[in-house]
């Protein structure tokens, strides 16, 4: 069922029946959240301006990833990049995505959502392990630094391997923030009493949310940039991207 190979000049495991490429992540230990100095980089970025262009909404949203904790986090898969289109009809055969420009395009999961993570065999992330991944040994805004990320960090489409694997990060992980992506922890404000370690949080209610930052752009000048940050996190309210996660394989 795995296929251990090289994709895009690192090691890679492909799950054969659906094409889907994951990666290694490391265990390890990271600070969790949104510090204070995160916010200090984010009010230094020289901004453009504009009637629409504000970032007050940002601000009074960052206690929801506060405070800031020590997580402890065991080795995993992550797919390198969101499921495409493609990908996401090896399940639902019948599948149409009208976000989704092309087959090898992210696909935004609305009505067909719960359909596809019945049939996955594979879970979501939990929000310790998507943030861990994306910030790959880093404690700054994005894994580049503390500087507003380039429009070329905004990949949507893996049909170009060059192109995608040029926006990758340490981990070997594409677009993360990139897509609005589901978590498999329950919406909850806040960081306290969160685990110490990846587990998610469960319950009742919508999930988690992290990135979104291609779903915003071009149409709305908000600073959607802001979108692609490691720490930032909201509740799920519409379309959604799957990077499933699965345990390493064995051997």
């Amino acid at each position: 069922m795995w296929s251990e190979e090289i994709v895009a000049g690192r090691p890679a495991w492909r799950h054969i029946p659906s094409g889907v490429v994951f990666r290694k992540v490391p265990g390890g230990s990271f600070r969790m959240g949104l510090s204070d100095a995160e916010l200090d980089a984010v009010r230094a970025i020289e901004r453009s301006g504009g009637v629409e262009d504000t970032i007050e909404p940002f601000f009074a949203g960052a206690g929801d990833a506060q405070p800031v904790r020590e997580v402890r986090v065991e080795p995993f898969l992550i797919a390198r990049h969101p499921l495409t289109v493609a990908q996401v009809r090896h399940w639902l055969p019948e599948y149409e995505d009208e976000y989704g420009e092309a087959d090898a395009g992210t696909a935004r999961l609305e009505d067909d959502l719960e359909d596809l993570l019945e049939l996955l065999p594979f879970g979501l992330p939990s929000e310790a392990q998507w943030e861990y991944a994306a910030r790959a040994s880093t404690a700054t805004l994005t894994f580049r630094g503390d500087g507003k990320p380039d429009e070329d960090q905004l990949l949507d489409d893996f049909g170009d391997e060059a192109r995608t694997a040029a926006g990758e990060n340490a981990f070997g992980l594409a677009a993360m923030g990139s897509a609005n992506e589901l978590c498999a922890d329950v919406w909850i404000p806040g960081f306290a009493g969160a685990p110490a370690d990846a587990r998610p949080r469960t319950g009742e209610g919508p999930r988690t949310v992290r990135g979104g930052a291609a779903d915003a752009y071009p149409w709305q000048g908000c600073d959607e940039w802001l979108l692609l940050l490691s720490a930032t996190r909201y509740e799920h309210a519409q379309f959604t991207a799957v990077r499933p996660v699965a345990p390493l394989p064995p051997g």
